[in-house]
């Protein structure tokens, strides 16, 4: 008896128009992320018309620790896992449902990735290329100061966690 073991699906870029989404919709969704709370909505506007619609399925991979930083991900709908490989085996950094953002440390820093991201749902998400991730946050001095004000609540979280977790 032989095992045969298949590859999760690469994830399905759907276009607006077929999946019955339209660029209001996406931006309704972005002001539902938590650091895009004081953005102007046209500024979203533009950010969904240059963002991907993506659909994962539960188990499938957004992203390897190591991997290149091509792009940030915006989560629209469903559950997330962020996990580190270590020795003891897998550690779980955290779980990130609808209003979240992963991705965006290693295109902001311009390094590889530094977790693996999973669904653990079926989950839809906003993909931004790097490049034009980038230039939004150049144009948009506001939308600068959300991504830094959510990596500073990140990292103040991460230190006041107690040595047992960290």
């Amino acid at each position: 008896m032989s095992i045969q073991f298949t590859a999760p699906p690469a994830p399905s870029a759907m276009p607006r128009s077929s999946c019955g989404t339209t660029i209001e919709s996406d931006v309704k969704s972005l002001c539902q992320v938590s650091m895009f709370g004081g953005i102007d909505p046209a500024r979203l506007k533009l950010l969904a018309f240059t963002s991907e619609r993506m659909q994962y399925v539960a188990g499938q991979r957004f992203f390897s620790k190591g991997d290149p930083s091509d792009a940030a991900y915006f989560i629209l709908e469903g559950r997330v896992r962020v996990t580190l490989d270590e020795p003891e085996g897998e550690r779980v950094l955290a779980e990130l449902g609808p209003g979240a953002c992963v991705g965006e440390m290693g295109v902001l820093g311009d390094h590889k990735r530094s977790a693996t991201i999973v669904a653990t749902e079926d989950t839809t998400v906003l993909r931004t290329d790097r490049t034009i991730f980038l230039e939004l946050l150049e144009h948009f001095p506001k939308m600068a100061m959300a991504i830094m004000r959510e990596l500073a609540m990140r990292l103040e979280r991460t230190n006041v966690r107690p040595k047992t977790e960290a």
